[in-house]
């Protein structure tokens, strides 16, 4: 989930089982934080020489924004780590968030911000589905390493049903 955020304003804790296209979570910071895995994800370029582990930990900071540590593990072994800054878009049960990654003194181009949408998310809290605007994108996240085969069954009827080509989704190797 490398360059991928996840948070927002401090408000309420998250107040919805599952989202639809038309009928988002409403979430807040507090449910959001700590580490999240990734079960799975849409292929993409800014995580090619991620192989496995791949995780974040968000945390909440005094001006209402959200820091971001992803990071994963590459075929050699190696960790690469991504500092980025998460803001929420709208009010505060907003499921929409903004992601950067690119130093702060950018901070001010609209073009290094990317849409982090909650799409889905399950009463407890524990797995979560993430895209964004134009739906080229799609994380799986848990909070654990592993998700039951039929909670992440459930959760890829629901993205079906969403509209999403879950074929595309590749499984990341956690430890």
């Amino acid at each position: 989930m490398r360059h991928t955020a996840c948070g927002g304003a401090i408000a309420s804790a998250l107040a919805c089982g599952v989202a639809t296209r038309d009928h988002h979570c409403h979430i807040g910071c507090a449910a959001l934080q700590g580490t999240w895995y990734e079960i799975a994800k849409f292929p993409n370029r800014f995580q090619r020489k991620c192989v496995a582990n791949t995780r974040a930990h968000y945390l909440a900071q005094t001006d209402g924004s959200v820091q971001v540590l992803n990071s994963c593990t590459t075929a050699n072994g190696s960790t690469i780590d991504a500092l980025g800054l998460a803001k929420q878009v709208g009010p505060a049960t907003s499921p929409k968030l903004q992601v950067r990654f690119a130093p702060a003194w950018l901070g001010w181009l609209p073009q290094v911000w990317g849409d982090y949408w909650v799409i889905d998310l399950d009463a407890e809290y524990q797995l979560a589905a993430v895209s964004d605007a134009k739906r080229e994108y799609l994380w799986v996240l848990s909070r654990t390493p592993r998700v039951p085969a039929k909670t992440y069954d459930g959760l890829i009827e629901r993205l079906k049903a969403q509209g999403f080509d879950v074929q595309q989704l590749e499984l990341t190797q956690q430890p």
